[in-house]
Formats: C-alpha cells, structure tokens, sequence
C-alpha cells in the first residue's frame, strides 16, 4: 500500500532540519506534542502520511490527517501544530515547494486556459485527499533517496508529475492560480509581499489596492478570498509574527519590540499578542529566551 510505503521512507530519511538531497522536498517527523506555534506558510503542498495536523488562519481552521494534503498559494500567516504525536507513532509528513515558474510551465504544456469570467480569485489554501495517483508519485519522488544518483535527472520528471496531479486535482484553482501571472490571484499575492516586506509602516487600504492594480472594492473582496483576512487583519498578523521572533532573543525588551514592528501603543501590542498566541509577551520572551520559536518549514 502506498501510504504505508510512504510512512516507511519518511521515516528513515526525516532530518532534525527537514531537508533533503532533492531540492524543494521536506520531511517532518515529530515524535512529542509541542504547543501551537506561528509560522508562514510559504507556498507548498504538505501531505500527511502519519498523524494529524491543525492549522489555524484567521477564524478557520484545517485539519488534515493521513492520506490528505494541504496546498497554499500564496505564503500565509498561520498557528498550528501536530495532533497527540508519540514516539511510538510520530506524526510523518511531505512538502513540496511550489514554484510559481514551474507550475507555470506545466500550464503552459497542458493548454490551460483561464476562465475570464472568474471575478475572485481562489482561496489561498485548502485541504483534499490525496488520490492514488499523487500518492503514487509522491512515494516515487521519496523513494529517489535511497538512490542519490538518479535524483538529478528522475526528481524533476516526478516533481512535474505532482504538480499535474495537483492542477487537475480537487484544489486545481488554488494550484493554478499560482502559475497565472495576470491573475487577480497574482494582484493579491503582489500585495501579500508588500505587506510582508513593509509591515512595520502604516498605510492605506487604496494605496496598496492601486500598488496591485485593482479598485478598492475588487481588493477587499479578492483579499479576503485568498487569505481570508483584511489587509489590516493580515499586516496585524506579520507584525507579531516578527515581534516573537524578535522576543526570542531580546526577552526584556518588549517595549520596544512593539515599537520596531509599528506598534505605537505598547498596551494595544500586549493585548493583540495575548490573543494571538495565548500568552502575554514578556511571558511568552521568557519562555522562548534559549529556545527560539521553530524555524516553521513549510512542511504538513
């Protein structure tokens, strides 16, 4: 059985650092639970061969188990965590980077097509089953390490083959959308790095709708579809996303952390990262003060 094969190889290449000698390939295991941490996404296919994963987005939550994937478009602020793993059953996963050139070019090969007709772009993640078909191939790319020779000429052809399982799959928008440079998908993710890389300033909502070339109605509606947060929501999220990582080396100091992420009122900071991550900051610096907050691959 695919699944079980799958199980076997993760866990006999899984790394501490979840690389592996075929570019873009991740593997977890995870052998205790561990708190719900933040992290991003990044844009990825994830799929769960042991154990179950939670990640929370906004106000949705997924949840994917054994045998199901998760793919993300556009690279997302999101807190999550493995389900009860154990070292006698520790949760195993696979992760794909997804390139948008690469699905692109798999686009372009198929005959693709968009619809003109689609006002809103996709979701920007979502959960499905994995068919037989990807199972196979993803157990086919992990199978290449027991075989370093045949990785640089065979693990592109099976990377081409997950991906046009992925765009004819169940979540093919949400795939596709990453390939299409014209898209309102791509207007959005353009907006998505601004805010990453420009977190800490203020801005209005119209300006960044006209740095991604669309009205400001389209913008919300196209935002909120993707990433299911505001702008505002989203740049809030990023923010004290930096501040814990920040706080994991400076713990005294989260005052002035506050300030270095755009916050202007240090009381408003404590009280959005309490109800982010459930703890307040100088509680949470002195806990990860020696152990900074996991590195967040973008594995399942």
């Amino acid at each position: 059985m695919a699944l079980d094969e799958l199980r076997a190889l993760l866990a006999r290449h899984a790394r501490a650092d979840g690389a592996t000698a075929i570019d873009g390939v991740l593997i977890s295991k995870v052998e205790q639970p561990t708190p719900p941490s933040a992290s991003t996404t990044g844009t990825v296919m994830a799929l769960v061969a042991q154990g179950a994963k939670r990640l929370a987005l906004g106000d949705r939550v997924y949840e994917y188990r054994a045998g199901q994937y998760l793919v993300a478009s556009v690279d997302l602020p999101v807190t999550g965590h493995f389900v009860d793993p154990s070292s006698e059953e520790p949760a195993l996963g696979f992760g794909l980077r997804l390139l948008p050139e690469d699905v692109a070019d798999v686009l372009l090969q198929s005959g693709f097509t968009p619809d003109p007709r689609a006002r809103t772009a996709a979701m920007g993640i979502a959960v499905s089953d994995a068919s037989p078909e990807l199972l196979d191939a993803v157990v086919r790319m992990v199978r290449l390490l027991d075989s370093p020779r045949d990785i640089r000429v065979l693990a592109p052809l099976v990377r081409r083959e997950i991906l046009w399982r992925l765009t004819t799959g169940d979540q093919g928008p949400i795939v596709r959308q990453l390939g299409l440079p014209n898209s309102n998908f791509s207007h959005v993710a353009r907006a998505v790095h601004w805010i990453r890389d420009n977190y800490a300033a203020s801005f209005r909502v119209e300006d960044v709708a006209r740095l991604a070339g669309m009205s400001t109605s389209a913008f919300h509606r196209n935002f909120q579809a993707v990433t299911a947060m505001s702008p505002i929501q989203f740049q809030k999220h990023i923010r004290l996303q930096e501040a814990r990582l920040i706080l994991a080396g400076r713990p005294g100091d989260v005052t002035a952390v506050s300030h270095s992420v755009g916050y202007d009122s240090a009381s408003q900071f404590s009280r959005e990262y309490r109800r982010l991550f459930g703890v307040s900051p100088s509680q949470d610096a002195r806990r990860l003060h020696g152990a900074a907050p996991d590195p967040a691959l973008p594995v399942p």
